[in-house]
């Protein structure tokens, strides 16, 4: 990886910079929430002067309030031409006081650095929408566009996990994201984010990563540095479209604040294009996927049946079973003589939020001998040994999935509202024909 400052040789940005805008800030307040129940969120709306309410307009979100001077550098952008008009909101994360307005609790930690997609959820039930209810100075209605390239997110620190998790989890919500010295650490699950990377399937998103060599180094949580560098470095193995900026800067916003101007060049320099899907890395994923895959397409209403939860190993040697939804394993045993012995938690699976049951619901083999498991967070995909080497995205407002069934060229999820269906390079498990053995690794 290029370890080298991030620069631009960008003589027209720096006159745009000289360029007098303006705009105006509206001030909101979010006290009620469904999600994260007794805060209080305060944030800024910021409305450019060019913005005439008539058409949507392109959204940035600002984690932690107003930082890197935002407003001034979106100001002289718009009127350069360089971004769209855009729409910015600036949040805070949320307070609990009691009645005398002492603090009872700070929640940014765990709005922030949880690795869910709760956040995500949060920000497009709530935020938005009381954003959207707002109008200007001038009686214009606030109008957001729904398109993910038209959307950016950025946030520092803890802030730096919560924007790239937004976008990681929804990147229909999110099309950019820009983290600076973010919290990719042994907090709240940070640190395995680089290895989800690499494992899904990868999700059309423009990252830029900033942090320096005199970040944190804490005893408990890990290294900030180290942390931001493996997970620019998934995010290059998994196809991003990605960007960082390597200095020997500390865990401040300087750094951010002075490449500012430069992301967000960067970010909107082919805007309206939308980003883009890259390839992968991952050799087991890459080669399921198939040329002509459109993602998946509901082809039928839902099936109610009981999830499965054995399976038998197409060689009828072993059987796959879930023994409890909330394990984040599968269990192993061999079949002799019509009896299961030997069993282990063989299928070790990911969950990105140990709080949460995994929901492991269903389970089958492909003609290959990978077993593929629904969970919460996708299909995850383990090989012989039990890894999980790859995991597939759910279709957008999937319910729990009840089966999945392999066919030649074909997977087809069942759940109780509808079934789906999506082109992969698989072959269907072909009863007493044991596969090819992909040894111990």
């Amino acid at each position: 990886m290029n370890s080298r400052r991030f620069f631009f040789l960008t003589i027209g940005l720096a006159i745009a910079l000289r360029v007098v805008a303006g705009h105006t800030m509206i001030d909101g307040v979010l006290d009620k929430s469904e999600y994260y129940e007794g805060t209080t969120h305060t944030f800024r709306v910021y409305v450019p002067d060019q913005y005439d309410g008539k058409r949507p307009a392109a959204l940035y979100v600002g984690l932690d309030g107003v930082l890197c001077n935002a407003p001034q550098v979106m100001d002289s952008l718009i009127a350069a031409g360089k971004m769209p008009v855009t729409i910015g909101v600036f949040l805070q994360p949320g307070i609990i006081r009691a009645a005398d307005g002492t603090v009872l609790r700070y929640n940014r930690c765990y709005e922030f650095d949880s690795t869910t997609d709760h956040f995500a959820g949060f920000l497009e039930e709530e935020v938005l929408p009381a954003v959207e209810q707002m109008k200007t100075q001038k009686g214009k209605p606030i109008r957001l566009s729904r398109r993910p390239g038209d959307r950016m997110i950025f946030g520092l620190s803890s802030g730096g996990i919560a924007a790239f998790n937004a976008a990681w989890h929804r990147p229909d919500l999110f099309g950019k994201v820009f983290t600076g010295v973010g919290t990719f650490v042994a907090m709240r699950g940070g640190n395995d984010l680089q290895a989800l990377v690499r494992k899904t399937e990868p999700l059309p998103l423009r990252v830029f990563i900033q942090d320096g060599s005199n970040d944190v180094w804490n005893p408990l949580f890990g290294h900030w540095y180290e942390g931001n560098q493996m997970l620019a470095s998934a995010l290059q193995f998994a196809g991003y479209d990605v960007q960082c900026d390597w200095s020997d800067g500390g865990h401040n916003v300087k750094r951010s604040t002075e490449i500012f101007p430069q992301v967000m060049e960067w970010m909107w320099r082919d805007w309206p294009a939308q980003p883009t899907l890259g390839q992968t890395q991952n050799d087991f994923l890459q080669a399921l996927l198939a040329e002509d895959d459109n993602g998946w397409s509901k082809i039928s209403g839902g099936v109610d049946k009981e999830p499965l939860k054995r399976v038998i190993y197409p060689d009828l040697t072993t059987v796959a079973w879930i023994q409890d939804e909330a394990e984040n394993c599968v269990w192993q045993f061999i079949l002799q003589d019509s009896k299961l012995s030997y069993g282990e938690p063989f299928y070790w699976l990911h969950n990105d939020d140990p709080s949460e049951p995994l929901q492991v619901r269903s389970l089958t083999f492909d003609g290959n001998g990978n077993l593929w498991v629904a969970t919460r967070m996708g299909i995850q995909i383990c090989d012989q040994n039990g890894r999980v080497r790859a995991i597939l995205r759910l279709p957008q407002g999937c319910s729990p999935v009840n089966e999945i069934i392999i066919g030649n060229g074909t997977v087809t999820l069942s759940t109780v509202e509808a079934t789906w269906q999506r082109r992969f390079n698989v072959t269907a498990p072909m009863p007493g024909v044991r596969p090819p053995s992909q040894g111990q690794g």
